[in-house]
C-alpha cells in the first residue's frame, strides 16, 4: 500500500466525518431499516429501499474514510521553517498573465476540494509550484492553454 501525505486539518475532518457516519447516521439508517421492516411487504416498500442504499452509500464512504486514514501519514505544514520553497500544505497565491490572483493550498488527495482552492499535491499546477518560492514564475498547461503564473504569496498555517 502506497502511503500518501495529508494535512493534520484533513486528517480531523476525515475523522469527523467518519466519527459521525459511524455514530449517527449509521443507527439512523438501522432505525429507518428495522421500521421499515415492521411495516411489512418489503418488495413493495420504497421506504425500506431507500433506506437500504443509503446504508450502501454510507457503508462504502466509511471504508473509504478508512482506507484514506489507513493509507496517509500526517504532515503539518505549520511547521515548516525558512527556505521560502513551496512544499506541501502550503497556501499559495499566484497571478496570472491578466491580473487575476488565484489561492491554491497543496493537500493530499482525501482533502481534494476545487472549489476550495484546495489542489491534490499530485495536480500539475501544485507539482510546477512545490520547490518554487515568491517571485518566481511557472507555466502551466491547463485545457484553455498554457498559463504563466507568478508566485506572490506563500504561507503555512
Amino acid at each position: 500500500m502506497q502511503r500518501e501525505p495529508i494535512t493534520v486539518t484533513g486528517k480531523q475532518i476525515l475523522e469527523q466525518e467518519l466519527k459521525y457516519l459511524k455514530e449517527i447516521q449509521r443507527p439512523i439508517i438501522i432505525n429507518e431499516l428495522a421500521n421499515n421492516i415492521e411495516l411489512g411487504n418489503l418488495p413493495e416498500n420504497g421506504g425500506y429501499e431507500a433506506a437500504k442504499e443509503e446504508q450502501g452509500l454510507t457503508e462504502a464512504r466509511i471504508a473509504e474514510i478508512e482506507s484514506a486514514l489507513a493509507s496517509s501519514y500526517v504532515i503539518n505544514p505549520s511547521e515548516f521553517k525558512g527556505d521560502g520553497n513551496i512544499k506541501f500544505g502550503a497556501r499559495v497565491m499566484l497571478e496570472d498573465n491578466d491580473g487575476v490572483l488565484k489561492i491554491y493550498t497543496i493537500v493530499g488527495i482525501p482533502e481534494i476540494d476545487v472549489r476550495k482552492g484546495r489542489i491534490p499535491f499530485n495536480s500539475p499546477i501544485a507539482r510546477e509550484l512545490i520547490g518554487k518560492k515568491v517571485g518566481d514564475q511557472v507555466i502551466v498547461v491547463t485545457p484553455s492553454g498554457e498559463k504563466i503564473f507568478e508566485i506572490k504569496r506563500v504561507e503555512y498555517t
